[in-house]
């Protein structure tokens, strides 16, 4: 068992230089809304907080396994970077979920993605990007005016997790400038855990050691962390960061398809606000000098 993960990722680096890094987008972003589909047809038996303890837990020992971080002479800063990391990731995966209990999965995901396009325009003096804000604001009126199955705590999830993804964003870059390839993430998926951990053992109770729903969880875990990092990795490699960005502006529409497989049927204007913001974000994103 100690050499499966090292020649598991030996063949996914193998795999990532052959197969086209759009394609390895794609795949990741199916894997994402997958495991998403999944958590939510989990949530009547195992709470929200539960399932992302399972999932941040999955990646936190896969990523131990893989990156093996060396820990020895990091700095006050170095610490304090990396736990901001793992706080952003851990809140950010909590609040989608409490935000995917309440509302569809498309909505949140859309609303969610105003993070990352925060992030996209912060400090731009360029008009263009006036452009995007206005679009991105109009899909959230038409959200609020879309009807359906939405409620005021599952869109202030959704917000939460937005801003967490943009702390994400930004930590993760500052991570990456002191540890060396996924050794950051790894040390930042157990702070996450320890985070976590209180409210999802508290929620889960006795059914986390149910085999058969710890499983699932687990596999929530490979779907939504471990498969989508392990290609998006390989995909940067190989493609400008712009381009997957663009790439990425595609997760409201494919977590909306996930929820219409799950029974979750959006209004008319609630499609028009999703493509309002994921044009936002593609714009936003091909427009970015960084």
């Amino acid at each position: 068992m100690s050499g499966l993960l090292p020649r598991a990722s030996a063949l996914a680096r193998t795999a990532g230089d052959t197969i086209p890094p759009t394609w390895l987008v794609l795949v990741g972003i199916l894997s994402v809304q997958l495991g998403a589909g999944v958590a939510k047809n989990l949530f009547g038996v195992l709470p929200p907080g539960a399932v992302v303890w399972l999932r941040l837990l999955t990646s936190a020992l896969v990523l131990l396994a893989v990156a093996r971080p060396a820990l020895r002479g990091r700095t006050r800063a170095d610490w304090l970077v990396v736990t901001g990391f793992g706080v952003s990731l851990a809140t950010m995966n909590y609040a989608i979920y409490e935000s995917f209990a309440r509302i569809p999965l498309g909505v949140a995901v859309t609303i969610e993605f105003l993070g990352p396009l925060a992030v996209a325009v912060a400090g731009s003096r360029r008009r263009v990007d006036l452009v995007w804000v206005a679009l991105a604001g109009t899909g959230v009126f038409l959200l609020g005016r879309g009807g359906g199955d939405v409620n005021l705590a599952g869109v202030a999830f959704a917000l939460l997790a937005g801003a967490a993804w943009a702390a994400y964003i930004l930590l993760s870059a500052a991570t990456g400038r002191r540890f060396s390839g996924t050794s950051g993430l790894a040390v930042a998926s157990v702070v996450g855990v320890v985070m976590i951990a209180p409210v999802g053992v508290a929620q889960g109770g006795a059914a986390l050691l149910d085999p058969r729903l710890l499983l699932i969880g687990l596999a929530v875990g490979l779907l939504s962390s471990v498969v989508p990092y392990t290609l998006e990795m390989q995909a940067l490699r190989r493609m400008p960061p712009r381009v997957f960005g663009i790439l990425m502006s595609l997760e409201p529409a494919a977590a909306a398809l996930m929820g219409v497989l799950l029974g979750e049927f959006l209004s008319p204007w609630q499609w028009v606000a999703m493509a309002c913001v994921t044009a936002a974000s593609a714009g936003a994103t091909r427009s970015s000098r960084t």
